[in-house]
């Protein structure tokens, strides 16, 4: 039989699902109740916790990391957002006191 990786979601979902199979048979065995208001919350929140884990475990195997960030760039600089702002600022005569119309316009 060939190995495979561990589905941890798949693991703890049938460990769960034991567990309450469990639970119920031994309450009606011993006449005792199951409040299912308790149980089912329980269950969603176990199996969510489950999934996130899953899913930060297959993360980790797969070597994710932080996405690279650009390359800074100074402020201002033509082709960034501020530098294209300021450039536009400028034609409007808006930056550094300038008024619009001062030069004839």
């Amino acid at each position: 039989m060939r190995k495979h990786r561990l589905d941890l979601f798949s693991l703890i979902a049938g460990a769960l699902f034991t567990v309450v199979a469990t639970l119920y048979l031994v309450a009606s065995l011993n006449d005792f109740s199951v409040n299912g208001r308790i149980v089912i919350p329980v269950t969603f929140i176990v199996l969510g916790a489950a999934g996130l884990a899953g899913a930060v475990l297959a993360m980790a195997r797969r070597g994710r990391t932080e996405a690279p960030s650009a390359p800074r760039t100074a402020p201002g600089a033509p082709g960034t957002p501020e530098g294209d702002l300021d450039a536009h600022l400028r034609e409007l005569g808006l930056l550094d006191g300038e008024r619009p119309g001062a030069d004839g316009r």
